[in-house]
């Protein structure tokens, strides 16, 4: 075994990790020892990884196929060959020993056991929030995506803020879910980081680097597009996801029984605000073209609108 270690670690370029008592994480042009070797050396891209008292957990966004989960893995395998005794992958490693390495990355069903996909991650979540100490390290990919929108934002944010408040421990986050950046404004030591990518025209290049700051969106349909679905799919996917940005799919109200289209409106609405149809209407309001009689009338007639529609409700 020690043979084959320090093979490795001539023929690939791994440095020798110093190993602290402290609780920083610093790696230093870091790469994965499996993914490196599956393609050219000058292709992979290593990135550096900084993790602190001060800058304990770190909230990864980016779009599919950027390469976030490789940055989870490939911090969790230099952590792991330091403490067992080998070089790592990386220009420079300073590495606090940890007691515990923590993972929930990738999805599995438990079928001989009933358990779906989101029961098995929040078992393994449960477990990790359970047992992690101040001293461990843990690695979280996507938690909550296995449920609704709403759901799994909630859960992801509390299971942060308790991995930053009650644990302190070291820890990375990568997730889809863009709210989660905002914990860096309420968490003082919560710093964004995301996946750099290049839009040229209709395509988009994944750099894989890690910049500061937080991802703006998720690059979904153009991953659609390079995996090959059709054209009219990916046109329709665009035309939606306008719709939902601009906030312009909502709900109908006023009907016993909706209608098919009814119900494809409402569940589309899940991702947005639905607006009253008051503060539609004061959104049009101009104050300063009105007379005082003008204005004591149209408050008037709103006021009677929205009595109206709160009792029918």
């Amino acid at each position: 075994m020690l043979g084959s270690l320090a093979e490795v670690a001539a023929i690939e370029g791994y440095v020798r990790p110093l190993l602290t008592d402290d609780f920083a994480l610093e790696i230093t042009a870091g790469r994965h020892p499996v993914v490196e070797r599956m393609m050219p050396r000058e292709k992979f891209i290593p990135n550096d990884i900084a993790l602190t008292e001060d800058a304990r957990m770190i909230i990864l966004t980016g779009p599919n196929m950027a390469g976030k989960s490789t940055v989870l893995r490939q911090v969790g395998l230099i952590v792991l060959m330091a403490q067992i005794g080998s070089f790592v992958p990386a220009t420079r490693a300073r590495i606090g020993v940890v007691d515990r390495l923590f993972t929930r990355v990738g999805a599995s069903d438990n079928l001989v056991r009933g358990q779906s996909t989101f029961m098995v991650e929040m078992s393994e979540t449960s477990a990790i929030l359970h047992t992690a100490t101040r001293r461990s390290l843990v690695l979280l990919d996507e938690i909550g995506r296995g449920t609704s929108t709403y759901d799994g934002i909630s859960i992801a944010w509390s299971v942060s803020e308790h991995l930053h408040n009650a644990v302190g421990c070291k820890t990375i986050f990568a997730t889809h879910y863009h709210e989660l950046t905002q914990l860096a404004d309420n968490l003082v030591a919560v710093r964004n980081y995301n996946v750099q990518v290049r839009e040229v025209g209709d395509q988009v290049l994944f750099l894989h680097r890690l910049q500061p700051g937080g991802a703006d969106r998720s690059y979904g349909i153009e991953v659609g597009r390079l995996a090959g679905l059709p054209p009219a799919v990916l046109k329709r996917a665009t035309e939606l996801l306008r719709l939902l940005e601009a906030e312009q799919i909502v709900p109908r109200s006023g009907r016993a029984s909706p209608t098919p289209t009814d119900a494809a409106d409402s569940q589309l609405a899940l991702f947005g605000v639905m607006t009253h149809p008051v503060v539609q209407q004061l959104r049009n309001v101009d104050p300063n073209s009105m007379t005082p009689i003008q204005a004591l009338e149209m408050l008037a007639r709103l006021v009677d609108e929205a009595k109206g529609e709160g009792g029918s409700t």
